[in-house]
């Protein structure tokens, strides 16, 4: 018969009594690395979205071309990291090589008007509760999401207790026509409607003469609607938020599958984000650090 040695193994190759123990102990371990390498990788992911947006702050706030070493030394980073950040940047549009090795902001970051990094966290700390309100009371997933060049960011999100949910990533680039966010900018913040029209889905609107028309009935009713136009499925409303000067800073939202959501209540959704998004106004963030909603 085999036996224990003195540090808990079994001799003699022997299958142990508590082999079943040992079985759940191994798939708890591996359940909990995988969790660790998951939360790791998340990690990962949120910093390099940070560190990109602070050089896309950098880039829109320069009155002059930026050298890597520039970045670099903003971004607390070394030089090769830096350099990685801008190809990647420059590589999806929101940034542009000069002759000289140098940045500007890119084609994709003319259009529109992109807040400075720091104006971004003020805004997510401020406008969580109002996510949190929408959620709590339609039982939807809201998102609060901001202009970067010609696109829409989704800045931050509060996901509802339902199996069945709608979900865009925190960190997502949406594009302006055929989304109820970026429709928010093209009708309340003064984006141009953009010459290129994708096609999403069947329901998309690929005519600029049309989205135009939209926007002015969008203007009149004071929120925005995407239904179906970017994911089959999928409805959304979305509302602008104002600073105490009048300036639209970015939008707060719902979002829903169409078998909740039929087009009355997206219509009552709607007018209920507006009122939101209507009695708070967003202070700017004159250091960094968050500021109060004044209501």
């Amino acid at each position: 018969m085999g036996s224990f040695d003195n540090i808990g193994c079994w001799k003699n190759n022997r299958v142990p009594k508590y082999r079943d123990d040992l079985v759940s102990d191994h798939k708890m371990v591996a359940e909990c690395a995988t969790a660790v390498a998951l939360r790791l990788v998340l990690m990962s992911v949120i910093k390099s979205l940070l560190k990109g947006l602070q050089a896309l702050d950098l880039l829109v706030a320069g009155a002059v071309p930026v050298r890597t070493l520039d970045v670099a030394s903003t971004l607390g980073v070394d030089k090769s990291a830096a350099s990685r950040i801008l190809q990647t940047l420059v590589a999806a549009g929101y940034a542009a090589q000069t002759q000289d090795r140098r940045y500007t902001p890119g084609p994709k970051m003319k259009p529109g008007k992109t807040l400075p990094l720091t104006d971004m966290v003020s805004l997510r700390e401020q406008a969580r509760p109002l996510l949190e309100k929408l959620t709590g009371e339609w039982g939807e997933c809201a998102h609060l999401a901001v202009l970067v060049g010609s696109k829409v960011l989704y800045l931050d999100k509060i996901e509802p207790q339902q199996s069945l949910k709608v979900d865009q990533p925190v960190g997502t680039l949406a594009p302006l026509h055929c989304t109820a966010f970026g429709k928010v900018f093209l009708a309340f913040g003064g984006s141009p409607i953009p010459t290129q029209l994708d096609r999403y889905t069947p329901r998309t609107v690929t005519e600029p003469e049309l989205l135009a028309a939209q926007m002015k009935s969008t203007a009149k009713s004071g929120f925005a609607v995407d239904d179906e136009e970017y994911s089959l499925g999928v409805r959304c409303v979305a509302a602008p938020l104002w600073d105490r000067d009048g300036g639209m800073v970015g939008a707060i939202g719902l979002s829903g599958p169409t078998a909740r959501i039929s087009l009355e209540r997206l219509a009552e959704m709607g007018d209920y984000v507006r009122e939101t998004a209507n009695r708070f106004s967003v202070e700017p963030a004159k250091t960094p650090g968050a500021r109060e909603v004044a209501r």
